[in-house]
């Protein structure tokens, strides 16, 4: 897990400077012409099939991912790299508010009190971290930030029912793959497709690569290992992106986005905690990559 947070970060690294060669767009269309080459191959090797009896379940799930994946894409490209990060990783926090959303509507369901600090708390750390770049500009590029973490939680559910669905792990991210060449490709129909250039080319395979890799390490985590301690482990990214951001692209250090994204760490990791007591079949999946 710890390994799988470390690649996301450096996949986040790899998109911020792809930025300046690529579109968001674009950048989402070759990550998902790697993924679905390299899945295409690991189903292929395990002797397993892309075939699927839920195809309208992929495609909702697809478009929420693919939406929050290129929103993310476009926060990573104009915000300091942990920030844009840390709006992601509120997709915990999104799921409590879900939840109590859910709640609300069921009636007679009782509120947690717990569900409501979490999400008071989660929001309380984005605007501590939105605070210090306040101007128009920059608040518009966080509340896309923030919106990609919403879409993240609902992909999440959709992950989640397509798990009891019974549909493997490579098969959900392989057709999500594809969703990105999808959504990718008709982007580029309106953008237009940029030069390649060695360096280009070679952060575009290492974005791919990177996520690919750091899905199925992840997925594998969550497989064998404890929901909450994953969960906790997986904000290590927040501090391997902070890292990159101070030492590589000067990167503000102020106490007040430290303290909001220490609020939005407490606030993920005990929404995953509520989540988990509330709901204890669930599978759990990745939802920084959607």
């Amino acid at each position: 897990m710890m390994l799988a947070s470390f690649l996301f970060a450096t996949m986040g690294l790899c998109v911020k400077y792809a930025s300046a060669y690529y579109s968001p767009g674009e950048i989402v269309f070759y990550r998902g012409l790697v993924g679905a080459v390299m899945l295409s191959l690991l189903a292929w090797r395990r002797g397993g099939t892309l075939r699927t009896r839920v195809p309208a379940m992929h495609f909702w799930r697809s478009l929420s991912g693919v939406a929050a994946l290129c929103m993310w894409f476009y926060a990573i490209s104009n915000l300091p790299l942990a920030t844009a990060i840390t709006l992601n990783y509120m997709s915990s926090v999104w799921m409590a508010l879900f939840l109590l959303g859910g709640a609300i509507l069921l009636g007679g369901a009782r509120i947690d009190s717990r569900l409501i600090a979490t999400v008071l708390t989660g929001f309380a750390g984005v605007a501590l971290i939105l605070r210090p770049t306040i101007d128009q500009q920059q608040l518009w590029h966080g509340l896309v930030g923030l919106l990609s973490g919403m879409l993240s939680a609902t992909a999440y559910l959709q992950v989640t029912a397509l798990g009891r669905a019974g549909e493997p792990e490579y098969r959900v991210v392989f057709y999500f793959s594809l969703g990105g060449v999808a959504a990718g490709a008709l982007t580029m129909v309106y953008t237009g497709i940029s030069a390649h250039s060695a360096t280009g080319v070679a952060l575009l395979l290492a974005v791919g690569l990177l996520a690919t890799v750091a899905q199925l390490m992840m997925t594998r985590a969550y497989a064998t290992g404890k929901t909450l301690v994953n969960a906790s482990l997986q904000y290590l990214g927040i501090v391997f992106a902070f890292i990159y951001g101070v030492l590589l692209f000067d990167d503000p250090v102020t106490w007040m986005a430290l303290a909001g994204m220490l609020l939005i760490v407490v606030a993920g990791v005990a929404a995953t905690f509520l989540r988990a007591k509330a709901a204890p079949a669930t599978s759990a999946t990745n939802t920084t990559e959607t």
